[in-house]
């Protein structure tokens, strides 16, 4: 019987790298990552874990503290093309996915691509653009392609989207609806740095070496193209054992049942937590999920996806103070 022809789709075993080789590609863009932004290794090992399970992320945090850095910083790590979109009330959909221009001279129309066809999208304070133009990202997150005139097109394997918005001034915004919020694989707030950190900062402005006020290049690239899509699918090889994946389910119930909560973990919720953790034990060198893990992506996956009842609201209680007494309720497997 004759050999079935190899799907060139999928990784072989001489080019898929193994988890050494995955681990130490990952430390050196936490390495460079970490000499720029200074004091948030938290925020960068999650967006990192988010991008290598092929997800997005949405950044809340006050102005002024460095998210568009960040995302420059991450798509230089990597090499990737880099786009950034300022949303605002009148941006239209068009301005985002881009639109058919005719050509008076070829007699036919052509596609004027907008600034989603990249590999990295910065959405700098997506909550200021009407819903209908943040429902644009929509289709792009979750199919990895726009329609525009009823036609489909592909974006990059390694599309990744981060979205920011600023959490303290909702004047002239527009809160994202659920499904929007459930399309973003974690959630990250970022806050002020430590003092040690902020002295650091003071010192490179000092000697003109801060990045982003001086003429200063963006980091190096860390790795190869070819590098940064084993990453985006290197998560997928992680294994998760049985007892494991029981444990993440009863979290997700136990969330469910909770009487503080008006909607609860949906099964792509679970799914993404799974990914996360995935992604995660990655970073930690392992090829195993542990139930740390679990614990670790917890509040980044699932904070955003919960509706509190408004009585909850009205006491003070919090989406990551119900998680974290999930996890601490629900016996972990050994």
């Amino acid at each position: 019987m004759s050999d079935s022809p190899q799907d060139s789709s999928q990784p072989t075993p001489e080019t898929t790298p193994g988890a050494d080789t995955i681990a130490h590609d990952l430390e050196r863009i936490l390495t460079s990552l970490d000499d720029w932004i200074l004091g948030e290794q938290a925020t960068t090992r999650t967006l990192l874990a988010a991008f290598a399970a092929g997800g997005h992320v949405l950044i809340e945090g006050a102005p002024g503290l460095g998210k568009t850095l960040l995302a420059r910083c991450f798509a230089s790590c990597l090499g990737a093309g880099f786009a950034r979109i300022q949303f605002t009330p009148d941006l239209m959909p068009s301005d985002v996915t881009g639109v058919n221009v005719f050509d008076p001279a070829m007699r036919s129309f052509s596609l004027s691509r907008g600034p989603i066809f990249t590999q990295i999208l910065m959405a700098d304070e997506i909550n200021r653009t009407p819903p209908k133009t943040q429902a644009a990202l929509l289709e792009a997150m979750q199919e990895s392609q726009v329609t525009i005139d009823g036609t489909a097109h592909a974006l990059d394997p390694c599309f990744f989207v981060i979205a920011t918005q600023n959490p303290v001034e909702f004047e002239g915004t527009y809160p994202l609806p659920e499904a929007q919020l459930d399309r973003f694989l974690a959630r990250i707030e970022i806050g002020l740095p430590d003092a040690d950190a902020e002295v650091e900062l003071l010192r490179r402005a000092a000697a003109g070496r801060l990045a982003g006020w001086s003429n200063q290049t963006l980091p190096e690239v860390c790795i190869s193209t070819q590098q940064v899509a084993a990453l985006r699918r290197a998560s997928r090889s992680v294994h998760a054992a049985e007892e494991v994946l029981m444990y993440l389910q009863r979290l997700a119930q136990t969330v469910r049942l909770s009487p503080h909560v008006d909607l609860g973990i949906s099964p792509r919720g679970l799914l993404s937590l799974l990914e996360l953790a995935r992604a995660w034990a990655l970073l930690e060198g392992r090829t195993f999920v542990t139930p740390d893990d679990i614990k670790h992506s917890l509040v980044p996956c699932w904070a955003h996806r919960l509706l509190l009842t408004p009585e909850s609201e009205l006491e003070g209680l919090t989406a990551r103070g119900i998680l974290e007494a999930a996890a601490d309720s629900v016996e972990v497997p050994h």
